[in-house]
């Protein structure tokens, strides 16, 4: 707390003069703005500014770990500023002069804004942090038959709308920031109702649609789908994304774990999207992240294939940033057979090799991060038991973070002796070749160096049988 104290008073200063001159009068025309901050423990030297409609800016460190910029128009709106591998949210009215204080070691609960414009912002913040704590309690609540599910969603439902009627009336926000202050607080609860049907089957098995009040879904009504403002927003884009899914669940009943449910189901929400949204950025924004999500999980190389021509039917983001497409044109080269692609890795004394000479017969590569600690030592431990069946195999570890030093630091804490502990040296060309959505995934490679199977992973089932 000390530090962020010291931060606070040290970022006030260079301030004073700019947010004094505030009580001058703007032109109509004028559409100037500031935005600053300071980055305590920074993870790299920028931050990346940005909204959905093409605006990009780089904003970088100075030696105190702050930045500053005016924009002599920036159109008013919501904007995101991202400090890799974080990202958050801040919304500029015209003439707007905001201030952030980051640190990265608590990236969000850290957030605090100041200057003109920091109570709208400082609110959009705290509602963010209250469904995250809202949401660490959902598993059990979702276990609970319908009434009481309902009395538990709705009672933090109304101290959250409470919260934003008292705000509403204190800071009198702009019409614009209405929009985005409403989805932050409704849009979050209106997911949980409708993800509530599909994971109570789940965990419990039982079918609670029937059961559901005749007005269950009667928000629906409320919302507009189509809303251009709310395009890039992450709360309206999960909440789309669990509406579509129910959907698609109520007409295909079944689990998404057998294979070609999932496809129908997923193909299902793609058919559902392009009849329910017009507005053709909301609508490739929902197909893309459907596809995303759906690619993360299901690696059948022929469902793939065709969940990828449904896409592809229904999207017209052509871009070369377009995702998707790259993932598509990566699996499609890693096909049984193929020579997998070559990427450039970090071995554990910092030399930098090609993956074609580390690989020299029998290979098993799999992924970790020390974001995911439980993952780390039990891809491990797996790895190892295996290791001691099938010495004709090398088994390959690819740690996907950034920080040689952390990466070589934490290493040091374990023995995983037989494993042979390398980095990506260039994460993003890693993801292009090899279509690394997940770090539960596992590539086999046979005797000659060529792709056995390059979609599995540790934890499943029948994975020994690949091991020939």
């Amino acid at each position: 707390m000390n530090v962020f104290r010291t931060s606070c008073c040290c970022l006030c200063l260079p301030i004073v003069a700019l947010f004094s001159s505030c009580g001058k009068p703007f032109k109509d025309d004028n559409f100037t703005a500031y935005f600053g901050g300071e980055v305590v423990n920074p993870a790299a030297p920028y931050i990346v500014f940005s909204n959905d409609s093409g605006f990009c800016d780089t904003l970088k460190l100075d030696k105190n770990n702050r930045f500053f910029k005016k924009y002599d128009s920036l159109a008013p709106g919501l904007y995101t500023f991202k400090h890799e591998p974080e990202y958050q949210y801040v919304f500029f009215d015209k003439n707007d002069s905001l201030m952030v204080l980051i640190n990265t070691q608590d990236f969000d609960n850290s957030i605090t804004f100041s200057g003109r414009g920091d109570s709208k912002n400082n609110f959009l913040m705290d509602t963010y942090l209250s469904n995250e704590k809202d949401k660490d309690s959902m598993f059990t609540v979702f276990d609970y038959p319908v009434g009481k599910f309902m009395k538990s969603v709705e009672k933090s439902h109304k101290k959250n709308c409470k919260r934003y009627e008292d705000k509403k009336d204190e800071i009198e926000w702009s019409d614009e920031f209405d929009i985005v202050a409403d989805a932050a607080v409704n849009l979050p609860y209106y997911s949980k109702k409708e993800i509530y049907p599909l994971i109570h089957k789940i965990r419990t098995g039982e079918d609670v649609m029937a059961k559901l009040p005749k007005n269950y879904y009667c928000f629906r009504e409320s919302i507009d789908v189509n809303n251009p403002a709310l395009s890039g927003y992450s709360p309206f884009v999960k909440y789309l994304s669990h509406r579509l899914g129910n959907m698609a669940a109520a007409k295909n009943p079944g689990l998404d774990a057998d294979p070609e449910m999932a496809l129908k189901t997923n193909i299902s929400k793609m058919h559902i999207a392009d009849t329910l949204i017009r507005n053709e950025k909301i609508k490739n924004t929902i197909l893309n992240n459907i596809a995303f999500n759906y690619l993360l999980e299901d690696q059948n190389m022929g469902n793939n294939q065709k969940f990828l021509e449904t896409y592809h039917k229904y999207s017209t983001d052509k871009s070369q940033k377009n995702e998707i497409l790259k993932i598509g044109n990566a699996i499609r080269l890693l096909k049984p057979g193929n020579k997998l692609p070559a990427v450039d890795l970090v071995t554990a004394d910092g030399q930098t090799v090609s993956s074609d000479q580390l690989i020299t017969g029998k290979t098993v590569i799999f992924f970790w991060t020390e974001k995911a600690p439980t993952h780390l030592l039990e891809s491990h431990k797996k790895t190892l038991a295996f290791l001691k069946n099938h010495q004709d195999y090398q088994f390959i570890a690819v740690n996907l973070d950034a920080d040689t030093v952390q990466w070589q630091k934490l290493l040091g804490n374990y023995k995983f002796n037989g494993v042979v502990e390398v980095r990506a040296a260039n994460f993003e060309d890693m993801r292009a070749k090899w279509a690394i959505t997940k770090i539960h995934r596992t590539i086999i490679l046979g005797q000659d160096g060529k792709i056995a199977n390059a979609f599995t992973g540790l934890f499943d089932s029948r994975f020994e049988e690949n091991l020939k």
